[in-house]
């Protein structure tokens, strides 16, 4: 735990953060927003329609979509999915569809399940502003809102984008894992204010929605230190399970604690310290939507470790011979080298979660494998003799060239030392699905097909992206729901 909290202080001193992760949340300016911000917030949200989305905005709404479900039905046979499964069919209710079956739960546990599966495998999209979070794990709770009330289509495409917009917002505004916090708050106030929106809350309820859930659902970033547990992946399904929850307690009427961001005791004072948010500035009606700025994980992995897992494989095939490796660097971005290469439980873990955020082991991995899937983390591949005597020649190290070229790019390099003095390095700076080379329909389905394919049968992949594709003409999302049901 000391070590921890030193890697951490000393991450917060260090000159070489990203401009997106060193600059101090701003300061709200005296006088201006008078109004609250979750009042604004509400406002935003309850005003957008579809007719004020342009077509390449609708179409990476419709990829994104694609790409979360894929996630969530590739995980489906997962343990902690399962149990979280059978824990919401325990549970009962009959109001939402669990992806994968025909049996139905509660909207909050529907949402809980749903989201657990998207982000079991850490293979889904993410956002980097000054935090970096994961704006898919707002799907679950669009998706079961939108079932439980009857949506069209086009207004749960709708759904999906705000959410996603106003959680990157969010992101922009503070990075709260250095105040002790955990990133699915944001997803937690983005979600509350689509499923009020879906439930359609006018304004003034979906400002209550979200008093209520910040006043008693947030998360520490305890959840994303030392040795992970598993709940790393659902912390973002907790807050859609939450989110669910608070927009039903508005609707009947329940009031929370008002003004939850400004008040004396507040998410400001307690949580973020002061921001300046103008939802003004947020997409729609000619503004770009962050959605754009997204980008698709290649490798079910932490974030900034995807460009390694190709410059390792190609390392191991240049050197032929493993074997004769004497020393291996890594050489990676701040928050790369922060969050997967500078603690010790990274060099021996001992879980799933904490292996596939190490560098050490998905580097390892990667030159023995020449890949990373979710068998990567099995418990006989955690286990192997050959990837621990690789991890104790490793060495992470920060680049602060690398790190200034986030959040379009996430760049790793690895370099090899032969027992014959030799020296090979191989360089990665992005891949298909990053901000500069963003997946079209064809890469997730390709992706999606690949994650699946011990899931689904041949045929079942293009039945789901036909629904998706077509999902704004959709009287519902019943033809969605029912496409995502696994045969068996």
């Amino acid at each position: 735990m000391n070590l921890d909290r030193r890697v951490l202080l000393a991450g917060l001193s260090s000159l070489a953060v990203a401009p997106a992760l060193a600059q101090p949340a701003p300061a709200a300016k005296s006088g201006t927003n008078e109004v609250p911000l979750a009042r604004r917030l509400a406002n935003y949200s309850d005003a957008i329609r579809f007719a004020d989305l342009d077509p390449p905005t609708i179409e990476r709404a419709k990829v994104h979509l694609l790409d979360s479900l894929g996630c969530g039905i590739a995980a489906f046979k997962e343990g902690t999915v399962s149990a979280v499964r059978e824990l919401a069919f325990a549970n009962g209710g009959n109001a939402a569809t669990i992806i994968g079956t025909k049996r139905r739960a509660s909207l909050e546990w529907a949402a809980f399940a749903n989201g657990a599966g998207t982000r079991a495998d850490d293979i889904n999209d993410v956002y980097v502003g000054r935090g970096t979070g994961h704006p898919s794990d707002n799907v679950a709770a669009c998706l079961t809102a939108a079932e439980g009330v009857g949506t069209p289509g086009a207004e749960f495409l709708l759904s999906v984008l705000l959410a996603y917009e106003i959680e990157c917002r969010l992101l922009d505004a503070v990075y709260l894992d250095t105040r002790g916090w955990d990133h699915p708050n944001y997803a937690l106030i983005s979600s509350t204010l689509v499923a009020g929106r879906l439930m359609k809350l006018p304004p003034e309820r979906l400002t209550e929605a979200v008093n209520i859930a910040l006043s008693g659902h947030l998360a520490m970033n305890q959840t994303r230190l030392g040795a992970l547990s598993n709940w790393k992946g659902l912390a973002g399904p907790n807050a859609a399970r939450n989110a669910i929850f608070a927009a039903q307690m508005a609707r009947a009427g329940i009031t929370g604690p008002s003004p939850i961001f400004e008040g004396e005791a507040g998410f400001f004072k307690q949580v973020s310290g002061l921001l300046d948010i103008d939802t003004a500035s947020f997409g729609g009606r000619g503004k770009r939507f962050l959605i754009h700025d997204c980008f698709i994980k290649s490798y079910p992995a932490q974030a900034q470790t995807q460009t390694a897992i190709p410059a390792a494989a190609k390392i191991a095939q240049a050197a032929g011979d493993l074997s004769r490796i004497r020393a291996i660097e890594v050489r990676s971005t701040h928050f790369g080298w922060l969050m997967a290469g500078s603690m010790p439980e990274r060099w021996a873990p001992k879980t799933s979660e904490t292996a596939d955020h190490s560098l050490p082991y998905i580097v390892a991995r990667a030159m023995l494998d020449g890949t990373i899937t979710s068998a990567s983390y099995a418990p006989e591949a955690l286990r192997d003799p050959k990837a621990a005597a690789l991890m104790k020649l490793i060495t992470v190290r920060e680049d602060a060239s690398m790190t200034a070229l986030v959040p379009k790019q996430s760049p790793n390099s690895v370099t090899a030392t032969l027992d014959d003095g030799r020296v090979i390095t191989e360089r990665v700076d992005d891949l298909p699905g990053f901000v500069v080379r963003p997946m079209q329909r064809a890469d997730a389905e390709a992706k999606f097909e690949r994650n699946a394919k011990a899931v689904l049968k041949p045929g079942q992949v293009q039945r789901i992206s036909d629904a998706v594709w077509s999902l704004d003409r959709a009287g519902t999302v019943g033809a969605l729901i029912e496409s995502l049901v696994i045969d068996t």
